[in-house]
């Protein structure tokens, strides 16, 4: 398979990088990054490789949950800059060879937003029908809110009309009524707008809270099926841009996301993250032994061939272990966040990798080149380029969202403002901007930076990955997970070491004498053998492999 053979499908074989705009880099030395800084930092990303850049909200936002609380859907935050400016960095994004998508935010809206001040006026509003507001008292939901111990359930009366408004969320973010189809028909006007401005998708927030029916809202108000509103965002999507691209967070087990990619049909996301894996990984890497992961990987259903799992081993909120038993969770706490600071939640943890990986180059390393090795799309949170670590002093999910370190200076390159002026304080200690920048990063080519570009490029060469069928290769060595993606004329096959001590394991059995085989992270070294191979890993030691009858395809 060519790489032009994949164009049309361009998500299968993207590379994704998530920012926010207000951490990235700030020009006007107000302390918030902005849409100029952005635009400024696109030949960055270019050079990093990355062909896809995902934006976090950059709408209008009092700003209570990090600009997920939107109170103007089709604006800009002026203190990122405005349209004009968005279009530039779009265009610029664009003419780098870089999609872009956005957040889209559809199942709330901040209680500032002119339909929710609306809605709450009285209850003949025309604005009322836009959210779920219920007369009867609701009583104790506080083992349903998504923030236990910040929200005292999923209800909150409103003094003004004496009902309950819904919110699966913050009680600021009162949940829109999907079951309104006046409410579906602003949605699906917001998308137009943004395809119409030029972004090529959206990353959909909180996929599976569109539910509701008698069950989560105790109300007779009309249910909502998720998978019918987002049938008519993908419809109405591929009308207006066929190209466009629909990400989503959706955090349930396989079964369920396999309706949420629309089964057979394949008619609903193109793509979801794939958040059982993600917490499998983490599990293998506390017991140094990949098992958990090789269960959850073949335990993934099989998808339409137009839909793809994203992978990624952090993002912006907190690492979340929900899917794992509260004995296998607490394994990952001993092993990665043994103190209370470094959880949230009681199900998850507040920190980047390479704090939780010890700093150790070798493992951090090491679970990089499995991310981008396992079969999906990788997605890559900003500053993981480098190595950032994580505020523990911060709020809950804040901890992982401090600014971009660009060199030792000031403020690590990101803003002249003085200190207490930032949108949030530089990464402290070890990791902050005099231990880990990408100004001193750039020109080693030992460097955690060099390394990511070099497996970004790697990936992007190699649509096996994307494209290919994913089988485990069965080891001696139980600390090693070895696996192949197969199209019909190549493979690519990789080896990682989970444990710190070194081991041997054969792949005689993958290969035949006539195959050609290529060290992918060997500068592309043709491996000369006669039918064996033996492959030797270090402590969290790892090789790809490419297999092809032909050296040159």
């Amino acid at each position: 398979m060519r790489i032009t053979d994949t164009s049309d499908l361009w998500w299968k074989s993207a590379v994704i990088y998530c920012l926010s705009i207000d951490t990235f880099l700030d020009t006007d030395g107000d302390g918030s990054g902005d849409l100029a800084g952005l635009a400024h930092r696109i030949d960055y990303l270019a050079q990093l490789g990355v062909n896809c850049l995902w934006l976090q909200p950059f709408y209008p936002s009092p700003g209570r949950d990090d600009g997920y609380d939107v109170k103007d859907f089709y604006g800009v935050d002026d203190r990122l800059g405005n349209h004009g400016q968005l279009v530039e960095v779009i265009r610029t994004a664009h003419d780098r060879g870089m999609r872009v998508i956005t957040d889209l935010i559809v199942n709330h809206t901040s209680d500032q937003h002119p339909w929710f001040v609306a809605s709450r006026r009285s209850t003949s509003n025309p604005y009322r029908d836009f959210y779920v507001w219920r007369s009867t008292d609701p009583g104790d939901t506080s083992d349903e809110t998504v923030f236990p111990g910040e929200e005292d359930g999923i209800w909150t009366k409103d003094d003004r009309t004496g009902e309950w408004y819904l919110h699966h969320f913050y009680s600021h973010q009162p949940d829109l009524n999907l079951a309104n189809p006046k409410v579906m028909d602003e949605l699906l006007r917001i998308v137009g707008f943004w395809l119409q401005l030029g972004v090529d998708g959206f990353r959909v927030d909180a996929v599976p809270f569109l539910l509701q029916n008698d069950d989560n809202t105790g109300t007779s108000t009309m249910p909502v099926d998720p998978h019918q509103v987002i049938k008519q965002m993908r419809s109405f999507l591929q009308r207006r841009k066929g190209h466009a691209m629909l990400l989503g967070e959706v955090n349930v087990p396989f079964e369920e996301q396999l309706k949420y990619f629309g089964g057979d049909v394949g008619d609903e996301l193109h793509m979801m993250f794939d958040f059982i894996s993600m917490q499998a990984t983490y599990l293998a890497l506390a017991r140094q032994d990949p098992a958990p992961l090789v269960e959850a990987i073949q335990s993934r259903p099989e998808i339409h061939p137009t839909c793809q799992w994203a992978t990624f081993l952090r993002n912006h909120d907190e690492l979340t272990l929900d899917k794992l038993s509260e004995e296998e969770r607490q394994e990952v706490f001993d092993a990665f966040g043994p103190e209370p600071e470094m959880q949230v939640y009681n199900r998850g943890l507040k920190r980047r990798l390479p704090p939780m990986l010890g700093g150790e180059p070798r493992r951090i390393r090491m679970a990089y080149s499995l991310m981008f090795s396992l079969p999906g799309t990788p997605a890559i949170y900003y500053g993981e380029e480098i190595g950032m670590g994580e505020d523990l002093e911060a709020h809950g999910r804040m901890s992982v969202r401090a600014p971009m370190q660009w060199s030792s200076g000031k403020n690590g390159g990101f803003s002249t403002a003085p200190p207490s002026k930032l949108i949030q304080r530089m990464v402290p200690d070890g990791y902050g901007p005099d231990h880990v920048n990408h100004a001193d990063q750039e020109h080693d080519p030992e460097s955690l930076w060099n390394f990511m570009r070099m497996l970004i490029g790697m990936r992007r060469r190699r649509p096996e990955i994307g494209w290919g069928e994913f089988s485990v290769i069965d080891v001696d060595a139980t600390s090693v997970m070895a696996h192949r993606v197969v199209l019909p004329e190549s493979a690519i096959v990789a080896v990682h070491n989970f444990s710190p001590d070194p081991v041997t394991v054969s792949l005689t059995k993958e290969i035949a004498p006539e195959d050609v085989i290529t060290d992918l992270l060997d500068g592309e070294r043709v491996v000369e053998h006669d039918g064996s191979l033996e492959v030797n890993l270090e402590g969290y030691g790892f090789r790809w492999f490419r297999m092809s009858a032909d050296s040159q395809d």
